[in-house]
Order: structure tokens, then sequence, then C-alpha cells
């Protein structure tokens, strides 16, 4: 799909990848953009650069979701493509996590994609055409060391791309989900701040918010259902289904090394 003439709904758009997904859309030409997040300051501002509507939107309500669909279709028609970029980090650390941060990160970085596909999905299937796109993560291709919630909840955004994906592909419904490492945005920043999750993220390397918004550009034309901002997590995946045990010794033991490294630094 091309982007120019779309309708496009971003979400988690004032900042970070989002604002860069925005600004890549509109270079492309996209016929109307909606910003919607949780910063309606920061959505008014992104939305005042490239002419388009800014929404407040809490995407750990069904009905804030809901909301934004309604609007963004009342100002500009039918929503053409459907970005479900909002996230957050979860906790760090196991299973000690508190049930409010599994909670949040949940309804987040899952439900947030369902609600839009519940939504959505009808007009799509009518019209025979439309595209659902979600953020996830490699994390949740392959694991993010540092934190259990992200990458549970992660893995389970990309097997829910997965799933629309073969079910509605047939009927014109496009599905993509993007899946990068370590990305420099503020998410990025706190997670660097743990020694074990910053070795894993660092051994992937680092890129711009602006380097996903080109890899995204590239996957819709496409129309990939994985689209892989870091080439080099695709070896890490067939790493993985190959070798599955002598993938988890190396990532044992980068944690071991992590730690080893940061306790001799203290």
């Amino acid at each position: 799909m091309e982007v120019s003439g779309r309708h496009i709904v971003v979400t988690g758009g004032a900042g970070g990848i989002g604002r860069a997904l925005i600004r890549r859309l509109s270079e492309e030409g996209a016929r109307a953009l909606v910003v919607a997040d949780r910063d309606l300051a920061g959505a008014q501002a992104m939305a005042g650069e490239v002419g388009g509507l800014a929404v407040e939107l809490d995407a750990g309500r069904e009905s804030s979701v809901r909301a934004l669909i309604d609007e963004a279709t009342a100002a500009h028609g039918p929503i053409d493509v459907f970005i479900s970029n909002a996230g957050v980090p979860g906790a760090l650390g196991g299973p000690e996590a508190a049930d409010e941060a599994w909670d949040e990160a949940w309804r987040v970085n899952v439900m947030a994609h369902v609600w839009a596909a519940r939504a959505l999905l009808p007009q799509m299937l009518e019209r025979g055409e439309g595209y659902l796109i979600n953020t996830a993560s490699a994390a949740g291709l392959l694991t993010q060391v540092s934190s259990l919630v992200y990458s549970v909840t992660k893995h389970a955004a990309v097997s829910l791309a997965e799933w629309l994906s073969i079910e509605y592909a047939d009927s014109g419904v496009r599905v993509s989900c993007i899946c990068p490492q370590g990305v420099r945005t503020p998410m990025l920043e706190l997670a660097m701040e743990e020694p074990v999750g910053a070795a894993a993220l660092a051994s992937g390397g680092l890129i711009e918010p602006e380097d996903v918004a080109d890899s995204l550009i590239e996957g819709m034309r496409d129309e990939r259902m994985l689209i892989l901002p870091h080439e080099n997590v695709a070896g890490f995946m067939a790493f993985k289904g190959s070798d599955p045990e002598r993938w988890l010794k190396g990532m044992r033991r980068l944690v071991r090394n992590a730690r080893a490294a940061d306790s001799n630094s203290a």
C-alpha cells in the first residue's frame, strides 16, 4: 500500500517513534493524519506541524480507543490505516512485578490493539480494504531479559498481528507488526538504566526513530507482516528457531556477563 491519499491514525504520536511516523507519513502525502496521545499538548503540537487532527487518548481503555476512531471518522471519513503505536515499558524484573504493572502493560501493549481491530474490522471488511499496524518489539520475537512484563506483552502483540493476518488478509485487510530492537526514545533511556537490559539492547545496535519510520514505509509498500527495522533480528530469530537450547545458553551468558561487569564497576 502507498501512503499517498490515505487517512491514517497514529496512537502514541506525540513523541518518540510515533512522532517520527507522523512526520514521515506526512512527507509521503497522507491525505489526513490523526495524532492520538495521552499527552494532548504534545499531540496538538505535532498535529499543528503536519496539519493534522489531535485527539487525547487513553490507550488502556476501550472506550477511549473507540472514541478516537469515531472522532477521526467524523472528521475525515473511513480510516485507511490505523497504527496502534502507543506502548508502556512495564515493570523491570520478573514475576515479582506488581499486578498493577501487569494490568497496565496488558491493556496498553495488547488490548489496545485488540480494541482497535474490534472497532475497525467490520468497516474494513465491508470495504474490502484496510490496514492495521501494531508496534510491538523485537522483545516479542526474542525476549527482553530485564523485563518479564514487557517480554510477555510484546510476544502477545506479535501473536495477535500474526493471527489477524492469517484470518483477514484474503479479505483485503493488511496487517503489519513493527518489531524494532533498541531505538533512541525516552522508553529506551529507562531500559538502558538496567545493566542487563542495556547489554541486550546494545548488542543489536541502536537506531533512531526516523529509521523505524523508513522501515515502516518500505514494509507497507511490500505489505509485510513483520517489519524489522534492525536487520539482525531476522538472523536472531532464525538462530533461535533452529537451535533454541544454544540460543538460551547464549542469552544466559549475556545476562551473567552483564551482571558481572556491573558488579565490578560498582
